[in-house]
């Protein structure tokens, strides 16, 4: 993990636990089984069904939010002796990608209500049929703010630990996303394109649909998610044509350059 680069586990960002923003304050509730049953705690303990559930994560400051959680993890020398690290408010700041000029009582409040959100954020773990058991656990543990101090401390759940393993890990670049602030579509779409394999099969716009959980007509989320592509085609990222003759929207993928190289 470095200032250019966040480490996140690729099944975070192939499901829709980030999405664009939305008028809508509800708890969404995503079955995740097929991603998450490899999870030690889901094998060792015989769950059947895995679901997240919690408030709506938007891009634009939750996301930023998540990834300076992991780069504090990966950088706080309190990691190496367990799941509890503290920090500075200002160098956490910095981790989400926020200048020193912004360091003011309105961002602590509004990182104050990132972290919050995704703490509420919950994965349960079922036996099914009957649901004879179930475990909680949850993306962050705990999360506190010392307004004298000016520190904050994070706490994992060590439960998930496993969610991080390098095998389920992908190098995400922050330089697509710093380009793509004002466009949350684009940038759901980069976190779940880098997500994918080198060689993806065609992608349906009911599958990006699906992971971006719009709300509105079709046809409008259509029009974003193709203005959002023709975005990351032109800031240097994206690569892609349409296929011809297919019953719902589908683009195959030729080419991806999280590095900006060149552009």
């Amino acid at each position: 993990v470095t200032k250019n680069s966040s480490v996140q586990p690729v099944s975070l960002l192939r499901l829709g636990v980030f999405t664009p923003s939305c008028r809508t304050e509800a708890t969404v509730t995503l079955n995740v089984t097929e991603a998450l049953s490899s999870l030690e705690i889901a094998k060792q303990e015989g769950y059947t069904d895995i679901k997240i559930t919690g408030p709506m994560l938007n891009y634009f400051q939750d996301f930023r939010c998540w990834t300076a959680i992991v780069h504090s993890f990966s950088v706080s020398p309190d990691a190496l002796k367990g799941n509890r690290i503290k920090m500075p408010f200002s160098e956490f700041a910095k981790l989400c990608g926020y200048p020193s000029k912004r360091y003011s009582t309105k961002l602590r409040n509004e990182i104050a209500d990132s972290l919050t959100k995704i703490r509420s954020k919950s994965i349960r773990f079922e036996k099914n049929p009957g649901i004879t058991k179930f475990k909680v656990a949850g993306l962050l543990k705990e999360a506190e703010f010392d307004g004298e101090s000016d520190y904050i401390i994070l706490e994992a759940d060590e439960r998930l630990w496993d969610l991080y393993r390098s095998d389920h890990l992908t190098l995400l670049r922050k330089k697509p996303l710093e380009l793509l602030t004002r466009n949350e579509t684009a940038q759901a779409l980069y976190t779940f394109f880098e997500a994918l394999p080198q060689h993806p099969a065609p992608i349906t716009f009911d599958r990006l649909r699906q992971r971006l959980l719009l709300n509105g007509r079709i046809a409008e989320q259509n029009r974003k998610m193709r203005t959002a592509l023709d975005v990351l085609a032109s800031i240097g990222y994206l690569k892609f044509y349409y296929l011809v003759d297919t019953s719902v929207p589908t683009i195959q993928i030729t080419d991806r350059n999280p590095k900006l190289t060149g552009s």
